[in-house]
This record gives structure tokens, C-alpha cells and sequence, in this order.
């Protein structure tokens, strides 16, 4: 069973950057696809942006340009580096693990992390 354990999150003025990482632990064999999702209050959970193990990317088009993923193999880890950002991207933020069916963010993943608050607001 692949657990996912989530640091990072906080405040930040628009314009401020933040970091998350995510660290995977158990059952990582079965692991080609991490990323993030997030949710505000009052939406849907959306994906923000997916890495697989070799290196493809999808962001949202609302980060493109502002946040950056990547991930860690020998740690088993993916990290979320926000830049530039806005009180928009306000919500909880969620890392999540799969295969590759779970990349385009049309399917949710069942493996979650235990979310972290990301707020922006002057």
C-alpha cells in the first residue's frame, strides 16, 4: 500500500513563491505517475501538474509558466515550486501517486496524500 506524506504549504503574498514535496513510501514498485492535485472551496479538485518517471510533464494551463514539478526517483519523492503566485491558486493542495492512466488528470487517482494549505492573499 503506497502512502504519500506531504510537506510544505503556508501563506504568501500575491507574487510570493511557495514549495511542496511529497515523499512515497511502501508499494512504490507500482508507482510511474506523481503529482498534484488541489481543491478551493466550492470546486472540484483539479489536477495541477503530473510527472512520470522519465520525465513527461502536464501542468494545468492556469500554471503554466509559474509552477514548476519534478521529482526525485532514488528519494521516491515529487516536488511543486510555485512562483508568481496569485489569491487564485488558493486551496488545498494534494499530492497523488499511480500509474499512467492518471497523467492527463481525465481519471482521479485513488492514492492520495493528506493534503496541505497553500493560501494567497495580501
Amino acid at each position: 500500500q503506497v502512502q504519500l506524506v506531504e510537506s510544505g504549504g503556508g501563506s504568501v503574498q500575491p507574487g510570493g513563491s511557495l514549495g511542496l514535496s511529497c515523499a512515497a513510501s511502501g508499494g512504490i514498485f507500482s508507482i510511474n505517475v506523481m503529482g498534484w492535485y488541489r481543491q478551493a472551496p466550492g470546486k472540484q479538485r483539479e489536477l495541477v501538474a503530473a510527472i512520470t518517471g522519465t520525465g513527461s510533464i502536464n501542468y494545468a494551463d492556469s500554471v503554466k509558466g509559474r509552477f514548476t514539478i519534478s521529482r526525485d526517483n532514488t528519494k521516491d519523492t515529487v516536488y511543486l515550486r510555485m512562483n508568481i503566485l496569485k489569491p487564485e491558486d488558493t486551496a488545498v493542495y494534494y499530492c497523488f501517486a499511480g500509474d499512467l492512466q492518471y497523467f492527463s488528470g481525465r481519471k482521479y487517482p485513488r492514492v492520495w496524500g493528506q493534503g496541505t494549505q497553500v493560501t494567497v492573499s495580501s
